[in-house]
């Protein structure tokens, strides 16, 4: 196989996975863009955390949601819980990594926020602590995975979303999480600015 084809072979990959996850994931991603601009219109925030790719991710949505996405609008209460290297440090150093993003859920985290949890296998343990602190605070959870949704499909109640990614690959599910942030946006700002 010549490189031509190796790259060839991502971009049909990617489009497969991605068809697949349209037609299994659009209905819950409508539901998540509702309990979002639900959450929003009652003076609540919404948290997002995840490692590595699911990191710049949770980045990725905050910033969409404080700046804009494609139509000029009020900064909208997002926060990501990856992007503090101070706290992110304290914590893995005086307690443990696994604690990283729940602390700060206990912390900034109330009754009506949304905690927007990504993990590409379903099983990132500090993820987990996060989603366990959110319902501590009886906060609603819209978790990002792939693969079989490992133990956070297990962990979600009736209240929570799970958006699980149809693919095994991890950059294939991380490519569909980013269509996933990007649909979410323009939803939410459809809902709140209406037109086109």
């Amino acid at each position: 196989m010549d490189l031509i084809q190796r790259v060839n072979e991502h971009f049909i990959e990617s489009i497969a996975a991605k068809q697949q996850a349209m037609e299994v994931l659009s209905p819950g991603i409508a539901v998540a863009a509702e309990k979002m601009v639900a959450c929003l219109m009652n003076e609540g925030k919404i948290l997002a955390c995840g490692n590595g790719g699911s990191a710049a991710d949770a980045q990725h949505f905050a910033a969409e949601m404080v700046g804009r996405f494609e139509k000029e609008r009020p900064g909208l209460a997002a926060l990501s819980l990856a992007t503090d290297t101070s706290a992110l440090t304290a914590i893995g150093n005086d307690y443990d990594f696994d604690m990283v993003f729940s602390k700060q859920v206990r912390a900034l985290g109330q009754t009506g926020d949304i905690l927007l949890a990504i993990s590409t296998s379903g099983n990132s343990a500090n993820v987990i602590e996060a989603i366990h602190s959110a319902h501590e605070r009886q906060m609603t959870v819209i978790a990002f995975t792939g693969k079989d949704g490992g133990k956070i499909g297990e962990l979600l109640t009736s209240e929570d979303i799970l958006l699980n990614v149809p693919a095994f690959r991890t950059a294939r599910i991380q490519e569909v999480h980013i269509l996933m942030i990007h649909a979410l946006c323009d939803a939410i700002d459809y809902m709140l600015l209406g037109g086109e």
